[in-house]
């Protein structure tokens, strides 16, 4: 008499099938909330670059106020304490990329204005080195 022993296979792991489902599943969310997460980390930067400016100016307006003539360098108004460093411009990641635009009056020197040195255009189409 010869008895037959069934071996019964116990399976792991996921089919190739399984698993290209979930990557097929992964990469269609992904395709849906990746533009949203870079557009708004470009948000981010625009708001930040934006307040930057301001209180660069307004630190410039007041060195102005206070001294009559306007600041040589940002450096100057680190070293007078109207800045207490010189921010980092959030899309070249550089505090040495901004550019600094001289006073319009040419009797006049020094810092009267700053924009930022990313050449790129803005979300609403503008150039960031125009703000």
């Amino acid at each position: 008499m010869v008895i037959k022993v069934e071996k019964r296979y116990q399976h792991n792991g996921f089919t190739l099938i399984e698993l290209l489902v979930v990557m097929a599943i992964i990469a269609t969310l992904l395709s849906l909330v990746a533009p949203r997460y870079f557009n708004s980390l470009n948000k981010a930067k625009e708001a930040v670059l934006r307040q930057d400016l301001v209180m660069m100016r307004n630190a410039i307006d007041q060195f102005y106020s206070d001294f009559g003539k306007y600041p040589l360098d940002l450096e100057e108004m680190v070293d007078k304490k109207y800045l207490r460093n010189i921010p980092v411009d959030p899309f070249t990641e550089s505090k040495e990329t901004w550019i600094v635009m001289p006073p319009p009056n040419l009797m006049d020197s020094g810092v009267y204005n700053v924009h930022s040195g990313y050449r790129e255009r803005a979300l609403d189409g503008t150039f960031y080195e125009e703000w």
